[in-house]
């Protein structure tokens, strides 16, 4: 399967109507361009058409400009939005963390070996605790603690860095602090959450020993889009693994620290394979 590293990638949405592949694939096959991956889901409740292909050209002498500009009007006819990415794109991103390390140390991990098209521009965090960490991987490290008189301040020294770094999106791998709504709707749509999925849902302190009082048979996480309903925005991605009664509170946390790394890695590869498509307040996520 191409993916972001090899591939041209098409990203479009457009009102649902009569045509809206073949405006997508003839224009593909006139440029010369061989499609390697193709997803499409027409939600038919909302009325809204989502595609996604992934190409190469064909022909010597491909221009991205030439492209974008001859796709324009064949969108417009269609009231079509489109992306385009070319291959080998590393989106930069800043991280946000807390005390908390596995997510950022995995996310880390990923983007050291390529395994994760990213370009880590810098850290953010209110603890000062994981800036080893940042520093052996060479990345700027910012400690901006916070308190309720200082909230505006901090999250006005959050958006500074963000802005400055370039980043394109900012991953929250467990940063422990709810965003303000301002914040939120400033980062909607380039800013990706993750936390721990339970049922029945325990909140507040040490949620998996509440868990394991209840006999819980399910351990997960969920990543998303945030906004400013606390862990209640747009999913992209979730992960669950079964559990029982010989599963201590220490061995929960552990299974749920392995699948939080894990959804959320799998997020920010979907939304770096401009895989994720953002309607109606909900995802559409064409994976394949």
């Amino acid at each position: 399967m191409s993916g972001a590293h090899d591939a041209w990638i098409l990203a479009a949405q457009c009102p649902s109507r009569l045509g809206t592949v073949d405006v997508v694939t003839r224009f593909l096959k006139e440029q010369a361009c061989y499609i390697t991956e193709l997803h499409s889901f027409d939600d038919y409740r909302g009325g809204r058409f989502f595609i996604r292909a992934a190409f190469r050209p064909e022909a010597a002498g491909f221009s991205e400009a030439e492209f974008r500009e001859r796709f324009a009007p064949r969108a417009a006819d269609y009231d079509m939005t489109f992306e385009l990415t070319e291959p080998g794109y590393r989106l930069p991103v800043v991280i946000m963390v807390s005390r908390t390390d596995h997510c950022l140390n995995d996310l880390l991990y990923r983007y050291r070996t390529g395994q994760l098209a990213i370009d880590v521009r810098a850290v953010i965090s209110n603890h000062p605790d994981l800036e080893p960490l940042a520093r052996w991987h060479e990345l700027p490290y910012h400690y901006l603690p916070i308190s309720a008189q200082t909230k505006l301040q901090q999250e006005a020294e959050v958006r500074r860095v963000v802005e400055e770094s370039g980043a394109e999106l900012v991953i929250l791998a467990r940063y422990m602090q709810v965003l303000s709504p301002e914040l939120s709707h400033h980062f909607a749509g380039r800013a990706i959450n993750i936390h721990h999925s339970l049922l029945p849902g325990f909140k507040g302190a040490k949620p998996y020993h509440q868990a394991y009082e209840k006999g819980v048979k399910l351990v997960g996480a969920t990543a998303h889009y945030i906004n400013d309903d606390l862990d209640e925005g747009p999913i992209i991605a979730q992960g669950v693994e079964a559990v029982d009664h010989t599963h201590y509170p220490e061995e929960l946390v552990a299974r749920g620290r392995d699948i939080e790394c894990l959804t959320l890695a799998r997020a920010v590869r979907y939304h770096l394979e401009k895989r994720v498509f953002l309607h109606a307040g909900r995802t559409v996520v064409l994976t394949g």
